[in-house]
């Protein structure tokens, strides 16, 4: 089976709210407080209260790291929290910043025996980095990982969940330049 053949069977694209899928672990792009805002904010409401008292005892997470909780009120059991990188031309290193959002959810989720795992565009919100080049590189990353664990098999299946058409096309077309 060719990689890109075992890149389109583990990776999927999904429109619609985090909060709600059944995976392992969602993530969460997070500002470095991990108090809530954004799809963060939206996966502490569906979480509870419960998932706020944990992160306020976590400290913070910086840029590119990554922190894991217990999901709580989610049908995952457990919550990645990432900060992904403001856009400010891409000049800033955010381009490696970002991947490591992706490298460091991946890495806590192998290190968790975690199989399903979701995440949001990281970064594309409110943090304005351009939706074609966070799909490009939240792909890419994503398939390097399961490319270098491939043999063991550790995790099963990636959901891309997007927010609008627009995230949907970027991430497919990011997905489907893998075969090329």
């Amino acid at each position: 089976m060719t990689r890109s053949k075992v890149m389109h069977e583990k990776i999927k694209i999904a429109e619609g709210d985090i909060t709600k899928l059944n995976v392992n672990a969602i993530v969460s792009a997070a500002n470095e407080t991990l108090l809530g805002g954004g799809v963060d904010g939206a996966i502490h409401r569906a979480a509870g209260p419960k998932l706020l008292e944990e992160c306020r005892a976590l400290w913070g997470c910086l840029t590119g790291d990554a922190k894991i909780t217990q999901g709580y009120d989610l049908p995952a059991k457990h919550v990645i929290h990432t900060v992904g990188p403001v856009w400010h031309g891409g000049d800033h290193n955010e381009a490696a910043l970002l991947a490591e959002c992706y490298r460091n959810s991946l890495s806590l989720a192998l290190e968790n025996g975690l199989k399903t795992i979701a995440f949001p565009a990281i970064s594309t919100g409110a943090y304005d980095y351009p939706i074609e080049p966070a799909a490009e590189i939240a792909v890419q990353t994503i398939a390097e990982i399961l490319a270098d664990h491939e043999p063991i098999k550790p995790i099963e299946r990636v959901v891309l969940c997007c927010f609008g058409a627009e995230s949907v096309s970027a991430h497919e077309k990011a997905l489907n330049s893998l075969g090329a």
